[in-house]
C-alpha cells in the first residue's frame, strides 16, 4: 500500500466516524419543529438558547432566548444552573451547532432539546404572526 493509499484510508475511516457519531448524537436528543418549540414558549415550560454568533444574533433573536454562543457554552454553564427546572431548547441558524448545544448540556444533566432548521424555520413558521417573529436588534 502506497502512503496515498494509507491517507486516503485514514481518511475515510475518521469521516465514517465522524458521521457516525454526529447520527448518534442526534438520535439521542429530542428534535422539535419551530410549531412545536413556538407552542412550548407560549406555555413558559421552556428556555430557548441562541447558541449563535454575536455576529448573527445582532441580526435577528427570537424574544425571550437567551444567548449564549456554542464555543462559550461549556465555560457558562453555571449561567444555566437556574433553568435545570425547565427543558432549554436549544437553536442556531439552520440547526446544526444546535445540535452540539444540545449534546453538551445533556451531558451535563440539563434537559434539552434541539429546534430543527434554526432560526430561518422560525421565521418561516411564524410568518404570519408579527408577535412571534424575530426581533432585530
Amino acid at each position: 500500500m502506497s502512503i496515498s493509499q494509507i491517507i486516503l484510508l485514514v481518511l475515510t475511516i475518521y469521516l465514517v466516524y465522524y458521521w457516525v457519531r454526529k447520527y448518534t448524537i442526534s438520535r439521542s436528543l429530542t428534535h422539535y419543529s419551530a410549531g412545536e418549540v413556538k407552542e412550548k414558549l407560549n406555555n413558559n415550560i421552556i428556555l430557548i438558547l441562541d447558541v449563535r454568533t454575536d455576529m448573527e444574533r445582532k441580526s435577528r433573536f427570537i424574544k425571550g432566548s437567551l444567548h449564549i454562543p456554542v464555543g462559550q457554552l461549556k465555560r457558562r454553564l453555571k449561567e444555566l444552573e437556574k433553568y435545570r427546572n425547565k427543558e432549554i431548547v436549544c437553536h442556531c441558524h439552520s440547526g446544526v451547532r444546535s445540535i452540539n448545544a444540545a449534546s453538551l448540556l445533556q451531558k451535563h444533566g440539563f434537559k434539552s432539546a434541539n429546534m430543527k432548521g434554526g432560526i430561518a424555520a422560525w421565521n418561516f413558521a411564524n410568518k404570519n404572526n408579527r408577535r412571534n417573529k424575530c426581533q432585530r436588534i
